[in-house]
């Protein structure tokens, strides 16, 4: 038994609520991948943000085909595709994805699209190499603490450098006095 029209069309329109939430979508061949295997990837990319989703590429098709910013997409519509739709912290989604992709070596990755632009593998590997925004807030947080410090340590020398200076002219002075 197929799929109503208003179940299509609902279908659609989820698909459009998830995009406009979403950075970033990544598509996936996932042919082969047991219930459990999807299970699982979705799993792992809960805690990142994203959802995992398996559609029609004719629905997919339809959702797209009226924002520019997706359009893209429609070139990896092709066989079997499951869509990963990121809201957030791409890196650590890609990253999650690569992690099940090394474990059941069953799945491939088209490519993907962001901000209106194609994306091919090596360009969604470049994007997961990235750090994480939580690293990336950590690496400010240490870079302006150094800073801070650094300034500290300069503030605090010039009184004690104003105070050799005097001791030794102090010196200087007792010294002549002396002769």
């Amino acid at each position: 038994m197929g799929r109503t029209l208003e179940n299509k069309q609902e279908i659609v329109a989820d698909l459009k609520q998830s995009l406009s939430e979403s950075t970033l979508a990544l598509v996936i061949e996932y042919q082969g991948l047991t219930v459990a295997e999807i299970t699982d990837l979705r799993r792992r990319l809960r805690p990142t943000g994203t959802t995992c989703t398996v559609a029609k590429n004719t629905l997919m098709g339809i959702a797209i085909q009226e924002d520019e910013k997706w359009q893209p997409l429609s070139e990896l519509l092709k066989g079997s595709s499951a869509f990963l739709l990121v809201k957030e912290d791409f890196s650590s989604a890609i990253k999650a994805y690569q992690d099940f992709q090394k474990a059941t070596k069953k799945t491939e990755m088209r490519g993907g699209v962001m901000e209106g632009r194609l994306l091919r593998e090596a360009d969604v590997k470049a994007l997961g190499d990235l750090p994480s925004k939580e690293q990336l807030m950590g690496q400010i947080a240490g870079a302006i603490n150094a800073l801070a410090t650094k300034i500290a340590v300069g503030i605090n020398e010039v009184p004690g450098g104003l105070a050799r200076a005097l001791q030794a002219v102090a010196e200087q002075e007792q010294g002549s006095s002396a002769e």
